[in-house]
C-alpha cells in the first residue's frame, strides 16, 4: 500500500515547480533582454523555448494524476527571480552585467536541478516510471543549461575582468554608464 503522504508530497513539489517554471517564462525574456552577449542572450532565448516545454511535462504528469497544477506559489523561485531583476537594475558595465546574469541564471539552474532530482526520485519511488522519465528528461535539459553557463562565464567573467575598451565603453540605450576616474 502506497504511502498517500509521500503521494501529496510529491504532487506538491511538482505544484511548486510548475510554479517556478512559470516564472521563468516570464523572466527569461527580460534576462535575454538585458543581456550585452549575443551568445548570452540566445541561450536564454533557448532556454525561454525549453522552459516552455518543461510547463508542458509538467501538465502532461499533472494530467495523468488528475491533479490541477494550480494553487502553489514557489517562492524560492520567486526569490531568485528577485534577485536577477536587481542585478539587472544595477549600473554595471555590459560585459559585468553578463557575469552577473549568468550568476542568477546559475542560481537558478541549481535551484531547478535540485527541485527535479527530487520529484524524480519520488517519481520512481511511486512507481510513476513515465512521470520519472519525463523529469529525468528536464533534469538533464537544467544540467546541460548549466554546464553551457559555465562554459560562457568563462569567456564573459574573463573580459569583465579585462575590462576591455570595448567592454568598458559601451552602453545599452537607456543604460547609465558608470563613472569612471581619470
Amino acid at each position: 500500500m502506497r504511502n498517500e503522504s509521500l503521494k501529496q508530497l510529491y504532487i506538491d513539489e511538482l505544484k511548486d515547480l510548475f510554479s517556478a517554471e512559470n516564472q521563468l517564462v516570464k523572466a527569461l525574456p527580460k534576462m535575454a533582454k538585458a543581456a550585452t552577449s549575443v551568445e548570452l542572450r540566445t541561450g536564454f532565448e533557448k532556454h525561454l523555448e525549453q522552459t516552455k516545454g518543461h510547463v508542458q511535462r509538467l501538465e502532461e504528469i499533472f494530467e495523468s494524476l488528475d491533479e490541477s497544477p494550480k494553487g502553489k506559489k514557489c517562492v524560492g523561485m520567486e526569490g531568485l527571480v528577485k534577485e536577477g531583476s536587481e542585478v539587472m537594475e544595477e549600473d554595471f558595465e555590459d560585459v559585468v552585467l553578463d557575469a552577473g546574469l549568468i550568476g542568477a541564471a546559475r542560481r537558478v539552474e541549481h535551484y531547478e536541478m535540485a527541485a527535479y532530482g527530487t520529484v524524480y526520485e519520488l517519481a520512481k519511488v511511486l512507481g510513476h516510471t513515465k512521470h520519472a522519465s519525463l523529469l529525468e528528461k528536464t533534469l538533464g535539459e537544467e544540467t546541460k543549461t548549466d554546464e553551457n553557463l559555465v562554459e560562457l562565464a568563462k569567456e564573459i567573467n574573463t573580459q569583465a575582468n579585462e575590462g576591455s575598451e570595448e567592454g568598458q565603453s559601451t552602453s545599452k540605450p537607456g543604460r547609465k554608464t558608470p563613472k569612471r576616474a581619470a
